[in-house]
């Protein structure tokens, strides 16, 4: 059994919460690399040398950046997306034929060089094609890394396990944005290092990842699927640990992942990202739902604001009565206090569920958008008529809204739409599904960055009223569609997502029901009972008897398209 991982893999050496923090810190590798690439774009779209180089505009002798082709700046930043939703349909099924491990080595690898291209891109042209390159690299690592973390870790932890990731996320944002302000001072900000240096330096942790992933053991669910499950129990045993209550709780949850893979194996439809999008054939398992689903809540977490405060800070405290400098200071401080409020999530994810989190971020969040806006107008109207004090003061007041917005996103919105994805789809397209929450992700941001400019510039500070309303809509989207998956083994979520309507009540109801009539389904070898007969191969009913339980025989028929 144990032969068959190579004996530098780390799973040899540690196991349970010492493997779970060594996988967590590579995932987060990952996701800093994530951050510091989208947060970078916002100091290189500022720097003398870019702007003259791409054709953007210019800069004035006072420092003051003035963009005469905002679509081209919106653009060449938004086409990155295309890239990464291209990534991601490759890095899906990427992912379900050679594994986590070997997928985010590959998108590493393409990262590194899509990077390469862009620190040395010489025109507008260039530079575009190096950010499809580089957006593709980040498509596969962004599909597999959060599916790679949900299925080594435990269904009481899967979210404090994102929520850490995405902290050194922002981490990634922050590091970023100081480093271009710090080079800012160089040459007077007029030197080709400021915006090529920031490019160039994703290149490290790219290599860095590379190279130690292929130290790191593979998903256990994924070697259940291809077969290997002499490797997937061992995996899973060193996850959990070898005390003897860790290993009652491994065998339990090994049994599970058996059953569910055996299940899967068995499957007759396409699994093809056009049949999961139209649901063809899914029967019961409702997976067009399920896209649809991911696909919206990754839309909506840019539409609610992050993609403009992110990409375009220095823009709305200049609205708000702020210098040059003194706004590229304080954006660099929001972010600051961003990474911060990332551990809040870390702490609530868990106990109070993924439905709460996204409520009380969009009350907050619309609330400081809507403000935002307003006290902009208002200092507007008294820097117009003469009135400093004023002036100053609503923007600050405006300044400390964008602060309570940010922090707020990511103490709610940031994590859930990345956790969601990788939680509710079926283990033999959980990789696939991932890639649509990506997808969602990419046409959220190239949706905003191409447009979000040419909206600062027509419409200013009414942008942030849109953000606003983005926020009310995202309230009854949740409540009505969204079940709550906190507390839940991956095994579970197909029944809760059995009933046969999109309406989150139903699909509680329908979820209770199936649980207690097939209790032996999920969770039966926790309570002492086999969940397969040894000699007949069937599944065991409530008593122990071989019998193929009513759940097995419809979600059979669903998979297989019969319902």
């Amino acid at each position: 059994m144990v032969h068959q991982i190579t004996t530098w893999n780390v799973a040899h050496k540690l196991q349970k919460k010492k493997l779970l923090v060594a996988i967590n810190a590579i995932a987060g590798l990952a996701i800093f690399f994530f951050g510091y690439d989208q947060g970078m774009m916002g100091g290189v779209n500022n720097a003398k040398d870019y702007i003259d180089t791409m054709g953007l505009g210019y800069v004035d002798p006072d420092g003051k950046v003035h963009i005469t082709n905002s679509l081209r700046q919106g653009g060449i930043v938004s086409v990155y997306y295309l890239g990464t939703l291209v990534g991601a349909l490759f890095g899906g099924w990427l992912g379900e034929k050679i594994g986590r491990i070997r997928s985010i080595a590959v998108g590493a690898l393409w990262a590194i060089l899509g990077a390469s291209l862009q620190c040395s891109s010489q025109n507008m042209h260039w530079m575009i094609f190096a950010r499809l390159i580089n957006g593709w690299g980040t498509g596969i690592i962004n599909v597999i890394v959060p599916v790679w973390s949900t299925e080594t870790a435990k269904h009481t932890s899967r979210g404090q396990f994102i929520a850490i990731e995405f902290t050194l996320n922002i981490f990634g944002v922050v590091v970023a944005y100081w480093l271009e302000f710090g080079l800012s001072f160089v040459d007077g900000g007029a030197s080709q290092i400021r915006w090529r240096f920031p490019i160039a330096f994703q290149i490290i942790p790219l290599t860095f990842l590379f190279s130690i992933v292929w130290f790191f053991p593979e998903s256990p669910r994924w070697l259940a699927k291809v077969g290997r499950e002499e490797e997937g129990r061992f995996i899973l045993g060193r996850l959990r640990g070898d005390s003897p209550e860790d290993v009652v709780a491994a065998d339990a949850e090994w049994l599970d992942i058996q059953n569910v893979s055996k299940l899967e194996r068995s499957i007759t439809h396409s699994t093809s990202y056009f049949s999961m999008l139209t649901g063809k054939g899914s029967g019961k398992l409702h997976m067009g739902r399920r896209v649809q689903l991911v696909v919206w809540l990754q839309i909506m977490q840019e539409w609610v604001g992050i993609a403009g405060v992110t990409l375009f800070q220095p823009s709305i405290y200049a609205l708000a009565g702020f210098g040059p400098q003194k706004s590229q200071w304080i954006s660099g401080l929001n972010n600051i206090f961003y990474m911060l409020a990332t551990l809040i999530c870390v702490f609530t994810l868990d106990r109070i569920g993924r439905r709460m989190t996204l409520y009380w971020g969009s009350v907050v969040q619309g609330i400081s958008m809507f403000l935002a806006g307003a006290f902009i107008k208002l200092g507007s109207n008294a820097s117009s008529a003469d009135d400093t004090g004023k002036s100053f003061s609503y923007g600050v007041a405006a300044t400390a809204m964008v602060f309570l917005f940010t922090e707020t996103f990511g103490a709610t919105w940031l994590t859930v739409p990345w956790l969601y994805p990788a939680e509710i789809f079926p283990l033999h397209v959980r990789a696939k599904g991932n890639a649509w929450g990506v997808i969602g992700w990419s046409i959220g941001n190239g949706w905003c960055t191409l447009l979000i400019p040419v909206m600062f510039n027509k419409i200013q500070e009414k942008t942030l009223y849109i953000f606003g309303i983005a926020n009310i809509i995202t309230i009854p989207m949740v409540w009505a569609l969204y079940p709550e998956s906190n507390q839940r083994t991956l095994e579970e979520m197909d029944l809760l997502f059995a009933a046969d309507t999109p309406w989150n009540w139903d699909a509680e109801t329908k979820f209770k029901q199936l649980k207690e009539e097939n209790p032996d389904i999920v969770h039966a070898a926790a309570h002492g009972r086999a969940v397969i007969d040894p000699e007949t191969g069937k599944f065991a009913g409530p008593g122990g008897e071989s019998s193929e339980t009513s759940i097995h025989v419809e979600n059979k028929k669903a998979l297989d398209g019969g319902l």
